[in-house]
């Protein structure tokens, strides 16, 4: 399993910190959760992977108060660097996603690798999960990334092989939705040892696990025929899936506490 105490390189973990320090002294804003998004939360970076960092914040109660709340913006992003890929959301934007069931803002709220955390706050947002996630609406932006990368990296025989990991994640993830284990989890290796049984299938992916974490090439080269084969099963299967979306569990109004009592908690 991949070590996450190694994950963050300390020089780049201060050079965080102070970039959310910044952002909340130049936005007047209170970040309450700030997590790494991308292969280093999965647990397949390269050597040379950048920092994907996402965060959640809250202006002051007032800036929600006011006719053209919805006309402001909701997004903060830094101008990407060599290195970081800073970029967050307001609260208000992050709730309406998630009672949609948004795929991302789920894995932001569960990654392993936290950076700023105001528990009081990250917890209770947590703890509407149960009650608000949808697994269809996951299901179908996990068939959506994974066609998308099947069609655009793996369908010739020569492949783009590093692509394979975008494909097999969001495969493995709807088998985790379909067997109802909760929200899919940010760890690759998670779902890897829950789902796969055949040893061959399961060498192939530890071998390329093993070839993107040393930092090796890559690109564009021969098909890995136990994974090619693998997404090629699951990909017809998916052709004929029969989904129901089932009735959203949650309350409107469950949300909007959570949103009024996350602001008092923050502004106090």
């Amino acid at each position: 399993m991949y070590d996450y105490t190694t994950a963050l390189d300390p020089a780049v973990r201060h050079e965080v910190l102070a970039a959310l320090a910044d952002i909340e002294v130049t936005h007047q804003v209170k970040i309450f959760l700030a997590c790494e998004s991308g292969s280093r939360a999965w647990g397949f970076p390269s050597t040379d992977s950048d920092y994907d960092v996402r965060f959640l914040y809250a202006h002051p109660p007032g800036w929600y108060l006011s006719i053209d709340v919805e006309r402001k913006r909701d997004v903060i992003e830094l101008p990407i660097s060599d290195q970081l890929d800073i970029s967050g959301w307001d609260l208000r934007k992050a709730l309406q996603l998630f009672r949609k069931s948004n795929p991302p803002l789920l894995e932001w709220l569960q990654s392993p690798l936290i950076y700023k955390e105001t528990a009081s706050v990250a917890d209770a947002f947590r703890a509407l999960i149960p009650t608000h996630y949808q697994p269809v609406a996951c299901l179908y932006h996990y068939l959506h990334m994974a066609r998308g990368n099947v069609r655009d990296y793996l369908r010739t025989e020569e492949v783009w092989v590093k692509k394979y990991f975008y494909v097999l994640r969001p495969l493995l993830a709807i088998q985790w939705l379909e067997a109802d284990l909760g929200p899919v989890p940010m760890e690759f290796e998670v779902m890897v040892n829950r789902l796969i049984d055949d040893p061959v299938l399961k060498a192939a992916i530890a071998q390329l696990l093993h070839d993107k974490r040393a930092g090796a090439e890559l690109d564009r080269g021969p098909r890995i025929e136990p994974i090619s084969a693998f997404i090629e099963a699951e990909m017809d299967r998916l052709d004929t899936l029969d989904i129901t979306p089932a009735p959203k569990p949650g309350t409107l109004e469950e949300l909007n506490v959570f949103f009024r009592s996350a602001l008092t908690t923050l502004w106090e």
